[in-house]
């Protein structure tokens, strides 16, 4: 089975990264980005500027994903993407059957995988995917599990934080990998047990270790199996998925598992500090009081449209962020002056500053001055708030080739 991938929702290439550290032979044979509403494209130019003259066959979408059409993707081994957690609700429209919401990029992977048919699948979200929405819990991801089954496959999932396994960010997201029912993968794991999948024998446990205490006793009672309806599933389907789980054959299992401590080799945020940062990237002493007014706590009486009155009350945030814990999880806004936006103490100057591009690369784990292919900062920024941990994904890459190496 040859190592062929296509990536969708590319960004700036994290997924193809992360396979390529693991082993250089992955191939990607398509990869689409685009940006909604953005006159420039900078993360598909930033991909297309690494990947474009490396001599590969790389096919590149720059387009919305609806208006390409399959034939235009090549036949690949693993699909892999990091999609916007949306709204996946269904609507029947008569004759025609059921249809998605429009835009909803969820229907677009469902279309691809409809027609390519890939023996695997490596998918990443936030991980509220698995609680939306807040008035009918878990019916978005059991849709997409119910998408996924009747397509043939089975799926194992993870919500993974990064820094709870010795990388840099405390980024906490869903990683969902399907595999085709006509896999050998598919017959090894169905003779092992959903408590033994989840804690000892799952790509997830194998890589990313959990804590294994009384563990056998927790899952098969949970077990459900999910509906082949899709619209029964979008109407009706309620569910309280657990951090771990897996659909075998159309039935769920799941179980709150915890990360195995402490971690050996910890990465902290003053391992990844560059030196000699320029002074644009410092704190004007003059917007001092600024930043912590917006990092303190705060009590502000409010209004609500119909008049009643409440205490909008938030939490302090460390200022400046400690350097001898992982960075907080990095968003798209890290370029302005707000409360998510990381200000640490410079150990040069003592100063206080911004984390640099280069500094949010690594931290998540791009080479450095990846994005530096003529953005501005504030797009770099932009891209590494979208980006996903690159090394977490290499971890599950290294696990994947295993097994298209038995297959």
């Amino acid at each position: 089975m040859e190592k062929k991938i296509v990536e969708l929702f590319a960004g700036v290439g994290g997924f193809r990264i992360g396979f390529e550290k693991a082993n250089p032979d992955w191939e990607t044979v398509f990869a689409s980005q685009w940006e909604p509403g953005k006159k420039n494209q900078f993360a598909f130019n930033c991909y297309k500027e690494h990947f474009e003259n490396e001599g590969g066959v790389t096919k590149f979408s720059n387009c919305d994903i609806s208006t390409v059409p399959t034939s235009e993707i090549p036949d690949c081994t693993v699909l892999v993407g990091g999609f916007p957690c949306q709204d996946y609700s269904v609507a029947s429209t008569g004759a025609q059957g059921i249809a998605g919401k429009k835009g909803v990029l969820w229907w677009e992977i469902e279309r691809i995988l409809k027609d390519k048919q890939p023996a695997f699948v490596l998918l990443e979200n936030v991980d509220r995917l698995l609680k939306s929405p807040s008035k009918q819990r878990g019916r978005d991801f059991g849709v997409i599990l119910a998408c996924l089954n009747n397509l043939g496959y089975s799926v194992e999932w993870r919500v993974i934080n990064a820094a709870e396994y010795g990388f840099v960010q405390r980024r906490k997201r869903i990683f969902i990998f399907a595999f085709k029912n006509t896999t050998k993968y598919h017959e090894s794991i169905t003779k092992i047990s959903a408590p033994k999948i989840a804690y000892h024998d799952g790509i997830f446990a194998k890589r990313f270790h959990v804590k294994r205490d009384n563990d056998l006793n927790k899952i098969n009672e949970t077990e459900i199996t999910i509906s082949n309806d899709i619209q029964d599933v979008s109407d009706n389907f309620k569910y309280e998925f657990e951090n771990t789980g897996m659909m075998i054959n159309g039935k769920i299992y799941t179980a709150k598992t915890e990360p195995r401590t402490p971690v050996q080799e910890q990465v902290v945020l003053r391992d990844i500090l560059e030196s000699g940062v320029a002074a644009k990237y410092y704190i004007d002493g003059n917007d001092m009081p600024k930043w912590e007014y917006m990092k303190g706590p705060k009590a502000i009486p409010r209004k609500s449209k119909d008049g009643h009155e409440y205490m909008f009350r938030e939490g302090g945030i460390a200022f400046p962020d400690p350097l001898d814990r992982p960075a907080r999880t990095m968003l798209t806004s890290e370029a302005s002056k707000n409360r998510s936006t990381h200000i640490i103490q410079d150990p040069e100057t003592g100063r206080l500053r911004k984390l640099t591009p280069l500094e949010c690369e690594r931290i998540n784990g791009f080479p450095d001055e990846w994005t530096n292919t003529g953005l501005t900062d504030s797009n770099r920024y932009f891209c590494m708030g979208n980006a996903l941990v690159v090394n977490v994904v290499k971890e599950l890459a290294d696990e994947i080739g295993h097994i298209i190496d038995c297959e």
